[in-house]
């Protein structure tokens, strides 16, 4: 301004009238340019940015459009003030303070926006071509983070232009998270837990699964605070994050759809085993042949296990498509097997047990019938009645005078338990 004082004098121009037109000037310059910016261009070079294969630079032009354009008014404020100074003579530190906060705020916000455009770019082009579903599920809460984060750290900055000192506030916010996690534990442990979940990509949408404590059902999805699963019964289980991260989960989706079935049976210890073997191979090829819910390719298996108390046990081994067809096929199995066996004369035991006693004896309710003694044949009526409660039976000692053998009588004549 001073260099321009021999201009004023010269020209015998009013030193105030003219910084006030040229400041007005100056801020009517940045609106025009703002405005050909805004509308010539930035499509100019949006246009040069939509060449490239990928959309990433299109995207990031786009989000410093809007404060790139408020920039330009800014600063053409912030000449128009400094030319004309005699308008603001005791306000300046507060106008270029005031500056100062409206330019960080200008670029908190350009930078969140780039962050949130890039992060939301990468979850729709990106994460959709990876194996897992963690990432999908992940960005949408880690983009809300980065661009809180980036506003919260824009504040203090704000706040330190300001002269406010932010050491204490920072103490604060330390304590007053810390208090914050404490009171918010159980959901917090939820989140993390379900960050978990979905990171590890043990369980998806769609998987059957059982839990340690017995429940199991279909998973419909996987949240940040809970999975749900649908019963047999078509009831929706709420299971939190935490407990479920650290339960014992048997997923039958997983490593592969298809599930076996395992079939254990046993036959008679008079029938051949070797035709007992060949009828199960049998039936199982014939289910593999017929029925499209059992896996052909993987085939059937057989094996004896054990000699059981009324049967020798053996096993049928086959696999289903998935959990729901393992339960048919094993239905069918078993039918099946067991028409073909009555078939074949083959006989499944009910629990027999086999009683060998030594030559000439026998339990004393059979031997009664054949002239044993009267008294063994009322031990099948005792034995009928050994639920009851046994009658009181009172038995009278003879005194010794009426015993003629004496043989009971103590001595000095007394019987046994007499006073």
């Amino acid at each position: 301004m001073e260099l321009m004082e021999p201009i004023f004098d010269r020209f015998g121009l009013d030193r105030t009238l003219w910084l006030l037109a040229l400041g007005l000037s100056v801020f009517l310059l940045s609106l025009i340019l703002a405005f050909v910016f805004h509308r010539w261009l930035f499509p100019a070079f949006l246009r040069m940015t939509i060449r490239i294969p990928a959309d990433l630079d299109p995207r990031q032009v786009l989000a410093i459009r809007l404060p790139f354009t408020l920039g330009i008014v800014l600063l053409g404020i912030y000449l128009a003030l400094q030319i004309t100074p005699e308008f603001l003579p005791t306000h300046r530190q507060v106008v270029n303070i005031g500056f100062r906060l409206a330019a960080i705020g200008l670029g908190v916000m350009a930078v969140a926006s780039v962050v949130s455009r890039v992060l939301f770019w990468y979850s729709e082009h990106i994460a959709p071509q990876t194996s897992s579903e963690a990432d999908e599920r992940l960005l949408p809460l880690l983009r809300r983070v980065a661009v809180a984060a980036v506003y919260i750290l824009g504040g203090l900055i704000m706040l330190d232009q300001m002269n406010i000192n932010i050491s204490p506030l920072i103490a604060g916010l330390g304590l007053g998270g810390l208090a914050v996690a404490l009171a918010l534990q159980p959901t917090l442990a939820n989140l993390f837990a379900g960050s978990y979940v979905m990171t590890e990509g043990i369980i998806t949408p769609g998987d059957y699964i059982e839990l340690e404590n017995g429940i199991n059902g279909y998973v419909v999805d996987v949240g940040w605070r809970s999975t749900r699963l649908r019963t047999w019964r078509n009831n929706l289980v709420v299971v939190p994050n935490s407990k479920f991260a650290e339960t014992i989960i048997t997923n039958y989706a997983e490593p592969e759809p298809p599930v076996n079935v395992y079939l254990t049976c046993g036959v008679s210890y008079d029938s051949d085993l070797f035709r007992v073997e060949q009828v199960c191979h049998e039936v199982m090829d014939q289910l593999l042949e017929t029925d499209s819910r059992a896996v052909k390719e993987y085939g059937g298996w057989f094996g004896f296990n054990s000699f059981g108390d009324s049967n020798v046990n053996f096993w049928l081994f086959v696999q289903a498509q998935d959990r729901l067809a393992s339960f048919e096929v094993q239905s069918i199995l078993m039918q099946r097997l067991h028409h073909r066996l009555r078939q074949e004369g083959i006989v499944i035991n009910y629990p027999v047990r086999s009683l060998r006693l030594p030559d000439g004896q026998a339990p004393p309710g059979i031997s009664g019938h054949n002239g044993a003694d009267p008294v063994d044949r009322s031990w099948a009526r005792r034995a009928r009645r050994r639920n009851r409660r046994p009658r009181e039976r009172v038995h009278t000692l003879p005194n010794a005078d009426q015993d003629a053998g004496g043989a009971d009588a103590g001595p000095g004549g007394e019987a046994p338990g007499s006073g």
